[in-house]
């Protein structure tokens, strides 16, 4: 996957008979996703122009140029959908897009590394950064907030956390 793309949403199948598309937006403005052009696959090899055509549970219908049946529009569910970096809106000096957290290295606030940041997630409470590493058996979430996520260098590929007592294995 391109570094100049971000994933924006994802098709989540089809809504009624007549082709309409059902679309998740991980946009912090959900309708923003029809505004940043040409949507792509993760690996590049199709695009997609959609437009919204009403809020429905967990998301929007949408027509997508070319898809036209019920058939056509479940067989993209699951198909996550990337818009072109140059195409979104600038972010203010605290906020980052998932994909570039993703890969930094971990330090703790003492410089020693911790792991790397393997994933981002968001189950409706605020962001999680999950941290795996060479000395965890399994990953470690901590919550990516100002207080224990001190700073985030995206140009030394670095972020240092201060995670809650008991995050980690001693």
């Amino acid at each position: 996957m391109s570094e100049d793309r971000i994933c924006v949403g994802a098709f989540a199948g089809s809504f009624g008979v007549g082709g309409e598309v059902r679309v998740k937006s991980f946009c912090a403005e959900p309708e923003d996703i029809e505004t940043y052009g040409t949507l792509w696959t993760e690996d590049g090899t199709r695009s997609f122009t959609l437009s919204l055509t009403r809020a429905v549970k967990t998301g929007f219908a949408a027509d997508v140029d070319g898809i036209t049946t019920k058939e056509q529009a479940d067989a993209l569910k699951g198909v996550r959908l990337y818009a072109d970096r140059d195409a979104l809106p600038s972010l203010p000096d605290d906020e980052f897009y998932h994909a570039d957290l993703i890969g930094l290295t971990v330090l703790d606030t003492g410089g020693a590394e911790v792991g790397r940041v393997s994933a981002v997630h968001n189950h409706g409470a605020g962001d999680l950064i999950e941290v795996a590493g060479p000395g965890l058996k399994t990953p470690a979430l901590v919550p990516f907030t100002r207080a224990n996520v001190p700073t985030v260098d995206l140009t030394a590929g670095r972020i240092v956390i201060d995670p809650p007592e008991g995050t980690f294995p001693e």
